[in-house]
């Protein structure tokens, strides 16, 4: 698991090919296990790990099968959860991952 030493998730290297959000929920538990469950039904997605607290997905893009890491990590002592979506290859991933994340959260907040 990529966590940076404060216990986060890593912080984007590029910015135009990857994108982390912090969200504040009022149910921690349970949005982390939607969100979990919106992102393992995104097509072409596969978990890769998954803990109480950490889940790590690969999705594929629909033409090419670009690889993306989708990451969800709940940070109970904060009250967060962080989403991070990156592009392994490339420089740009042409808003692709910006709006998987925004699909997440509206998903998530539809649903809640």
């Amino acid at each position: 698991m990529p966590l940076s030493k404060e216990g986060a998730l890593l912080e984007c290297k590029l910015k135009m090919n990857c994108i982390l959000v912090e969200w504040e929920l009022i149910n921690l538990n349970q949005a982390y296990e939607k969100l979990i469950e919106i992102s393992s039904n995104i097509p072409r997605t596969i978990t890769l790990e998954q803990t109480n607290n950490y889940w790590h997905g690969l999705c594929r893009s629909r033409v090419f099968r670009f690889p993306d890491d989708l990451e969800i990590l709940k940070i109970p002592q904060k009250g967060l959860i962080q989403v991070r979506s990156c592009s392994r290859y490339g420089v740009s991933d042409l808003g692709v991952n910006s709006r998987r994340v925004e699909y997440l959260y509206r998903t998530l907040m539809k649903n809640s």
